[in-house]
């Protein structure tokens, strides 16, 4: 996981201000990939201090913005956030707990997929969520 100083980089690099509230922000995603807003805040707070939700939304939406994270919302779901960013790898969730680990680009180059219409669109990046049961709920029967 980088340190405190490799945040202080990312954040000058996007030609952002460092603040206690960015860096909070940006240790606890790298800490805790595909954790919610909720989670997000929690965390700042009890690793850095009193930090407003407002604060923490509004660094998570700049952060989002400027590319230091990647902000996704699986169907049903709030939205999580990630630090894993430029790759286009994809999520599989599982449909008992909620658990969601990273997938690799399924074949091919970025994007993965070809659509079969690409409607004269230039696609950069596709968002695939797999969805299934963990493999501790597989052992359990299903609801």
């Amino acid at each position: 996981m980088p340190t405190g100083s490799d945040f202080e980089s990312m954040l000058r690099d996007a030609r952002l201000r460092v603040t206690r509230p960015r860096l909070a922000v940006l240790a606890a995603v790298h800490g805790n990939p595909h954790a919610d807003t909720d989670s997000l805040i929690t965390i700042v707070r009890r690793d850095s201090g009193e930090v407003s939700h407002q604060a923490v939304y509004d660094v998570l939406r700049t952060l989002t913005e400027v590319g230091l994270l990647r902000r996704f919302q699986p169907e049903g779901s709030v939205a999580r956030y990630e630090a894993r960013i430029g790759d286009n790898h994809h999520h599989l969730v599982c449909r008992s707990c909620g658990a969601i680990v990273d997938v690799d680009c399924a074949v091919g180059e970025a994007p993965c997929l070809t659509a079969n219409d690409q409607a004269g669109y230039t696609i950069d990046e596709a968002e695939v969520i797999y969805w299934g049961r963990c493999p501790t709920c597989a052992r359990t029967p299903a609801p």
